[in-house]
């Protein structure tokens, strides 16, 4: 099987984040972007030095409540993503509670007709299914996109949200967890109808991510 990986680009600096995008992109399919790592007034200066790599890249800029880095204001955050927005990336990710909260945001996605990757985490525990199915139904209400990530304690943790992939049909979902139990659902999705997997370049991001090399010497 080919595996389809978004290699996580977590770096502090425009010209960092660009290098690691073109090396990343040698061997990924597609970058995760994560724009929260820089400080808001960096953002402008990074989305023209990745400008050329955008077809091919999720942007994030995830704030400290949903377990990003993002230093600003929320309305500083938003402002920012309607700037990403403008450069048409691949995928733009947008929390489903910040979706939720700011119908102003949601329609002005709609009206530029960005592709939006709508997202949910949870970093402590895995809900019940009944809550999951709940969370993944209002979802895609806003996208086909749909990123459902939560923490793993035990291992049917994993097999409880690889199980919203028997409800997935006409949806591009990327669901599993974090943690040292949920690690293999990061490779279980992709079998299951995920459109790719996230990996890192070296370090892990994200608890149980595995990194490029490793990934890519697992689908041989």
């Amino acid at each position: 099987m080919k595996y389809k990986t978004c290699v996580t680009i977590a770096e502090k600096t425009p010209k960092r984040l660009k290098v690691a995008t073109k090396k990343a992109l040698k061997k990924s399919d597609y970058v995760e972007l994560r724009f929260d790592f820089l400080k808001p007034e960096k953002v402008p200066e990074a989305l023209k030095l990745v400008k050329s790599d955008l077809k091919k890249s999720v942007c994030t800029l995830r704030p400290k409540s949903e377990g990003g880095k993002f230093s600003g204001t929320e309305k500083e955050r938003i402002s920012i993503l309607k700037l990403i927005a403008e450069y048409s990336p691949f995928l733009l990710d947008v929390e489903f509670n910040s979706l939720k909260k700011n119908k102003l945001l949601t329609n002005y996605l709609k009206i530029t007709k960005t592709p939006i990757l709508v997202s949910w985490h949870d970093f402590k525990k895995t809900p019940n299914f009944s809550f999951l199915n709940k969370i993944f139904k209002k979802m895609r209400k806003f996208s086909k996109n749909i990123k459902i990530v939560t923490n793993a304690k035990y291992a049917e943790d994993s097999a409880l949200v690889l199980s919203l992939y028997g409800i997935a049909s006409r949806t591009n979902l990327i669901a599993f967890s974090m943690g040292d139990f949920g690690k293999m659902s990061r490779i279980l999705c992709l079998y299951l109808g995920s459109p790719y997997t996230y990996v890192s370049l070296g370090k892990p991001i994200a608890p149980g991510q595995f990194s490029l090399d490793e990934i890519k010497s697992i689908s041989g």
